[in-house]
């Protein structure tokens, strides 16, 4: 099995050779082996061990064979602990996928401040026929049939190629020890169940079915990257970026041979769940919205706009502006100039009057019952009600910031339009020019 790791690493992998790596270790057969064949090639590796405290004395006895076996291989080892039960209680997840985002947290941390390049972790081929019958059983896209993939960003699988028995093997030939977790033997989770008790009868069937399994992943994956390379075609022609939103041009997926198909793959990486609900903003009325974890999809006449949920507490925050600054970079960039009155007439821009601006200034979100004198307008008007008659849609005006007084009288709705009773004129002895660039 080594000759054929390491030729699996030189095709596939060679940037490895000359990486920093972390790789994930339980103390159980899969990882000793693989850092075992790490160490034989002579790749850089330390190694991360999570103590997710289930399995009460057991865990801890994981914890004291990794660092045991680290010191004897010379490797470098990061522990930590866990109350995993608590942390899924709290966020009403599984212990499963608690324990698997506590561990990537905790992964990527390590890599930022220790500088790893990649982590490794010792899924292998059996791993990857069990993602598959529970995607099978649960009902997925054809993303769930292609296998757990080799990378994954900077997570890097190299074990994936060789079955469970393969990796037995080689532990036995090299009179390795590791740690049985016996979780793995009871048939409470479904994975367990899949190993138990569906795979041996498929084998029984079939007792070549992790080669003919392979082979359907090759085929599977072949698939997929066919699709992937018409979507991207297929963005080019249906979406539009305009400041940090994406546009999807609706007429134009109606005008696809499935626009629900379409609509999927389009949309899949943004983490949306309620797919019928996606599928019916197509044919609902403006304002409808769907949401994922991450980003809103909102109906908007004759388009679709994808915009990332903004922070709340960044969204909640006023910025001040002092006197003597001439910019500011954040939350937005804007420039200040003091100099004699100029005609100005662009979104970009404002010419102001020195004289009414009371510090320190303010830019901020906007927040209901804010209300502005609109330049080329009479009387005074909810921002809400202007923001309608203008047809910014919701996502828009989210993203929209306001320069206010510092008793908060609204200056300008930042590349929007300014409020009149703050305008520069002729008269004007100093006048202040205020502009937005993104």
């Amino acid at each position: 099995m080594l000759q054929k790791f390491e030729k699996h690493i030189h095709t596939n992998f060679p940037f490895l050779k000359d990486s920093k790596l972390l790789l994930a270790i339980s103390g159980g057969l899969d990882s000793v082996v693989l850092m075992h064949l790490c160490n034989q090639l002579q790749l850089k590796i330390s190694l991360a061990h999570c103590n997710f405290k289930l399995r009460n004395e057991e865990s801890d006895l994981d914890e004291e064979f990794v660092k045991y076996i680290s010191q004897i291989s010379s490797n470098q080892i990061f522990t930590t602990f866990f109350n995993t039960e608590l942390v899924a209680k709290k966020e009403q997840i599984s212990i499963q996928i608690a324990a698997r985002e506590l561990r990537y947290t905790w992964f990527q941390e390590l890599v930022k401040k220790h500088q790893f390049d990649f982590i490794l972790t010792a899924h292998h081929l059996d791993d990857s026929l069990e993602t598959f019958l529970i995607h099978l059983t649960r009902g997925s896209g054809l993303e769930g049939f292609t296998g757990i993939p080799s990378t994954n960003g900077n997570i890097i699988r190299p074990l994936l190629p060789f079955s469970r028995a393969e990796i037995l093997e080689y532990a036995t030939e090299n009179q390795l020890e590791w740690r049985e977790d016996s979780s793995n033997t009871t048939t409470k989770y479904l994975r367990n169940n899949i190993r138990h008790q569906i795979i041996p009868i498929l084998k029984e069937i079939n007792p070549s079915l992790l080669d003919s399994f392979a082979n359907t992943i090759q085929y599977l994956q072949d698939a997929q990257q066919i699709i992937d390379d018409q979507i991207d075609e297929i963005e080019a022609k249906v979406i539009n970026e305009k400041d940090g939103m994406l546009f999807f041009d609706i007429s134009k997926i109606n005008q696809l041979s499935n626009p629900k198909a379409y609509l999927y793959q389009l949309l899949k990486k943004y983490q949306f769940t309620e797919w019928n609900n996606v599928v019916d903003l197509l044919t609902s009325q403006s304002g409808k919205q769907v949401f994922s974890k991450t980003h809103i999809l909102l109906k908007d006449r004759d388009f679709l706009i994808l915009s990332e949920i903004p922070s709340k507490k960044r969204d909640s925050e006023n910025f001040e502006i002092l006197e003597h600054q001439s910019k500011i970079s954040s939350p937005i960039f804007l420039n200040f100039e003091e100099n004699s009155y100029k005609n100005i007439e662009n979104r970009n821009t404002i010419s102001v009057a020195k004289k009414l601006l009371k510090y320190p200034l303010i830019v901020r979100k906007w927040q209901n019952g804010d209300y502005f004198c609109p330049s080329g307008m009479q009387g005074k008007k909810k921002l809400s009600k202007y923001f309608k008659d203008e047809k910014i849609s919701v996502i828009e005006k989210e993203k929209i910031w306001l320069l206010c007084t510092a008793d908060n009288e609204i200056i300008w709705v930042i590349n929007h339009r300014q409020d009149r009773r703050f305008l520069a004129n002729s008269a004007t002895e100093n006048s202040v020019q205020i502009t937005y660039t993104t």
